[in-house]
């Protein structure tokens, strides 16, 4: 018999899989406005010069609604690759190394994000 009902699997824990289930539909929302936005409302056709680009960014909500996008995006995927990791039956001393490889490379990804997206604010004074 097939398990309807959406619950933890063996191995991940309920506060990660909360965190995937919250981040699903923030994800289909944001990503829906980010597209739409960046390729078909901005200046009528999308952003298609740089100084659209930086000119978009100016606006005190689109730094916030992106820097939400990175965040929920890589948060989204981490946990489900280790999802997909753990349907493979890995040793718990693997998870462990896994884990600190999604945590750490996650805030990386996160850190470096945020460092672009304030770059690419911050050119807007300039």
């Amino acid at each position: 018999m097939v398990n309807t009902r959406s619950t933890p699997k063996p191995g991940e824990s309920t506060t990660l899989w909360f965190i995937k289930f919250i981040t699903g539909p923030i994800l289909l929302v944001v990503a829906f406005i980010h597209v739409v936005i960046n390729h078909y409302v901005g200046s009528i056709g999308g952003l298609l010069s740089h100084a659209e680009v930086v000119a978009y960014y100016q606006s005190w909500y689109i730094p916030i609604m992106e820097a939400i996008f990175l965040i929920t995006v890589i948060s989204h995927s981490l946990i489900g690759l280790r999802g997909i990791i753990l349907d493979l039956k890995p040793s718990m001393s693997l998870m462990r190394v896994l884990d600190w490889v999604f945590v750490l490379g996650g805030a990386g990804f996160v850190v470096y994000g945020m460092w672009l997206l304030r770059a690419v604010t911050a050119l807007g004074g300039a």
